[in-house]
């Protein structure tokens, strides 16, 4: 295949949702940067769409990448799966053929994956596998499917079945985590290690800046919540959903308030009512709790109203491949992290850096000890955290890891 290949990513999530703005257009837009040709199709909501296009189209046309997408189907809930991946792949075939077939793929998790898959036996265009994480495993764990249904049992073993296919006719494979990586090589597939390139959830570290933060601003955000002052304040960043464990974190709070006068200070744009629930389940009042939203410009003005951040996320196989990108988010804003082993690489980065605790278990002594740990050495974790940061989270480090993947196409 001569020429400059065309490098295309592919991606079932929408550049208009927050997660296309926060954890695809930066990496590319740098790739873009260092002379890559790149393309992006996507499947876009379009309640997101009308919103967020004209500022995608805006970042896309600055940085001269193309940008084909179609509109995500909700209506039927296995139909509209199948619509949605073959309009994604009608798209991805025409680029191809567009390109005379000089063309690299980049496939965002499992059903882009499967498009890389076929394209890759059809046209031979080269294919990157960004997994994402075990996908099928956290289909399960999460309650999305269940084997004990048919259809769920055959799901689950199809994705099995294709995972192994991707990876071992992927040219390269990206993985979250170097738990994950081992995993993979540990089912001797015949992947060579080199085949891997670990690329965690990066945060915009000129974005999350305590550097950046205007005085002013920061003064006049702080004077709206009267209630932090002279107390100890805990946040949470970002959504409650199937994985984040709301009654343990309100059960730790809990045992923190005890020991200190604290707030627990949520940042996120879920449905108050999941706190408020656990907390008069935990007997904890609600005068101790802030519940706000905020947009992606002002959440590092909210983070840094606070004096550690919380994150319990459900420990499970699938989980072994996540990397928290809230986790480099709050470290590059000096912010110490409390969360749990069993995620990812994430109590492997604690215990290098000393940028905050991870708990191994579940239970009250186990709280007690954490909140001692927190309310003796905070200054000490603090100290590390923005170092921790650029350490394992920079963007920067991130964009050079998949131009050296991309590099290897030439």
């Amino acid at each position: 295949m001569a020429g400059t290949k065309t490098f295309i990513f592919v991606s079932i999530d929408g550049m208009t949702d927050p997660l296309g703005q926060s954890q695809v257009l930066p990496y590319l837009v740098g790739l873009t940067k260092s002379g890559k040709k790149i393309g992006i199709v996507s499947c876009e909501k379009r309640e997101n769409w009308k919103s967020q296009h004209h500022i995608i189209e805006q970042i896309t046309k600055e940085a001269g990448i193309s940008w084909d997408y179609c509109f995500y189907k909700t209506s039927k809930p296995f139909i509209s799966k199948q619509q949605n991946y073959n309009s994604l792949k009608r798209i991805v075939y025409q680029k191809v053929q567009e390109n005379n077939h000089n063309v690299v793929l980049h496939c965002r998790s499992y059903l882009a994956g499967l498009i890389g898959l076929k394209a890759k036996q059809k046209f031979n265009t080269g294919f990157i596998f960004d997994m994402r994480g075990f996908w099928a495993d956290e289909r399960i764990e999460g309650g999305i499917w269940n084997k004990s249904n048919p259809i769920g049992a055959y799901l689950y073993a199809y994705f099995k079945k294709k995972e192994k296919e991707m990876l071992v006719q992927s040219d390269a494979i990206i993985s979250l985590t170097h738990k994950a990586k081992s995993v993979i090589l540990n089912w001797k597939l015949g992947i060579k290690d080199s085949k891997i390139t670990v690329i965690p959830c990066c945060a915009d570290l000129s974005h999350f800046s305590k550097e950046k933060i205007k005085q002013q601003q920061f003064m006049q955000l702080k004077s709206k919540f009267p209630q932090l002052q002279d107390k100890f304040v805990l946040s949470y960043v970002g959504s409650l959903g199937t994985w984040y464990m709301a009654d343990e974190m309100l059960q730790f709070f809990k045992i923190l308030s005890q020991k200190t006068e604290s707030i627990f200070f949520i940042i996120t744009k879920d449905d108050k009512s999941i706190v408020h629930e656990a907390a008069k389940k935990h007997h904890i009042n609600l005068d101790k709790l802030i519940i706000v939203s905020a947009t992606r410009a002002e959440i590092p003005y909210y983070i840094s109203l606070s004096d550690a951040s919380l994150f319990f996320i459900k420990p499970s196989f699938s989980k072994s491949a996540s990397s928290p990108t809230k986790m480099g988010e709050l470290l590059s804003m000096g912010v110490p992290v409390i969360t749990n082993t069993g995620v990812g690489d994430v109590d492997s980065i604690i215990k290098d850096t000393q940028c905050g605790i991870s708990i191994s278990s579940f239970n009250t002594s186990e709280y007690q000890k954490a909140v001692a740990d927190l309310l003796e050495n905070r200054n000490l974790y603090k100290k590390n955290t923005v170092m921790a940061a650029n350490q394992y989270f920079s963007l920067k480090d991130g964009i050079e890891q998949y131009a050296k993947v991309y590099n290897s196409f030439n």
